[in-house]
């Protein structure tokens, strides 16, 4: 049996840019393109799931997504100022994102400003997309920070167990020289956001999680996790208290997100209808009972008028007599007075045309008295 041969460490990728004729391709970037498709892809499950409008949900993510990008840029830029400007620094070096240089904190919050935006003109509420989206938010970090990876940035402490990661000596910090094999915190984030995504998800499905407690779960999970694998990194950064700033800002947004989701408890439990804000309603085909003429209240004939006539090829005068039948005392002829028109078929003289838009009444049926039965 031949042995199996366990690595010492994991070694890293020996070149993270491609070129396809005078267009590179940067793994860095596509890490960052996959996995917004991916966390898209399980936020519309999600969204669906819940009687939600797919279409909605994408014009959601394209306001999102290009305020993310740049709210993670401005952030790194702010944070660490120092790699950009300064002496002998280049501040255009800002710009340069395919370098590496995007801080989580920027993308969620501008992203979620973005999507604000876009739910406030679909007119769905805000909190019950960023429910939906939080394990596709935690999914889109786990397929980017790959992209630390190809760029061999972003490593703990030297260590020396096997899975320690191999960084190529002009990627090693000053004063780590000397060492080959460091922390993979790329790694340790990716598996503990895998975690966090299980987990909202579970809980989700469990306690059906609304206005805002799912998004809560992700932060306090995920900041729970950065908190203590942010401080193996060795990377220049900001410090207060002895302590780095994304340490203070993990705790800060842990406190904020636990009071939240307990309040929220407290105070909205269960899920919002998403269904019918997200309808599209579908025009109806108008019956004959909704359409009305504009003389319809006028062309009704008045309840004593017994010699009005529909306007109808049907009507047969057989019908007219029956309907005179039915006439008051006050319309019958007295003694005396013009012989009545007879109801033959096939005489013409009693066919009662309406001239104008209202029905005819007793007083405008008028028969002259020279008129009589024809041979």
């Amino acid at each position: 049996m031949p042995a199996v041969i366990i690595p010492a460490f994991i070694p890293s990728p020996s070149q993270g840019v491609w070129h396809l004729g005078p267009l590179p391709l940067r793994a860095y970037a596509i890490c960052i393109l996959i996995g917004i498709f991916a966390g898209y892809w399980l936020g519309r499950r999600r969204w669906i799931a819940r009687g939600g409008s797919p279409e909605v949900l994408a014009d959601i993510i394209m306001w999102a997504v290009p305020f993310g990008l740049v709210g993670a840029r401005i952030y790194h830029v702010i944070t660490d100022a120092e790699l950009y400007f300064g002496e002998g620094k280049h501040p255009i070096d800002a710009l340069k994102i395919w370098h590496g240089g995007l801080g989580i904190w920027g993308a969620v919050g501008f992203g979620c400003l973005g999507a604000w935006i876009a739910c406030r003109r679909h007119k769905v509420p805000f909190l019950a997309v960023a429910d939906v989206m939080a394990p596709g938010i935690a999914l889109a970090q786990v397929v980017g920070r790959f992209g630390n990876y190809f760029n061999q940035e972003l490593f703990g402490r030297p260590t020396n167990h096997w899975w320690g990661l191999q960084i190529d000596f002009n990627h090693r910090p000053d004063g780590f020289k000397d060492f080959a094999t460091f922390h993979p915190t790329f790694l340790y984030e990716a598996i503990w956001n895998l975690g966090v995504i299980a987990l909202v998800i579970l809980i989700d499905r469990r306690f059906k999680l609304g206005h805002g407690r799912a998004f809560a779960l992700y932060v306090a999970g995920y900041t729970a996790g950065r908190a203590w694998i942010e401080n193996l990194r060795i990377d220049t950064v900001n410090e207060f208290a002895g302590l780095r700033l994304n340490v203070w800002t993990s705790m800060i947004m842990f406190v904020l997100a636990v009071a939240y989701f307990i309040l929220a408890t407290l105070r909205k439990p269960g899920q919002e209808d998403i269904s019918a804000a997200t309808t599209t309603a579908q025009p109806t085909t108008p019956t004959n009972a909704d359409i009305a003429t504009p003389n319809s209240a006028a062309d009704e004939p008045a309840p004593a008028s017994s010699s009005a006539v529909e306007a109808n090829p049907t009507t047969s005068t057989s019908e007219v007599a029956a309907e005179d039948s039915t006439n008051s005392a006050a319309d019958e002829p007295t003694p005396g007075s013009s012989p009545a028109v007879e109801t033959n078929p096939t005489t013409e003289s009693n066919v009662i045309e309406e001239t104008g838009p209202h029905s005819p009444v007793d007083g405008d049926l008028k028969v002259d008295s020279t008129d009589g039965p024809r041979d």
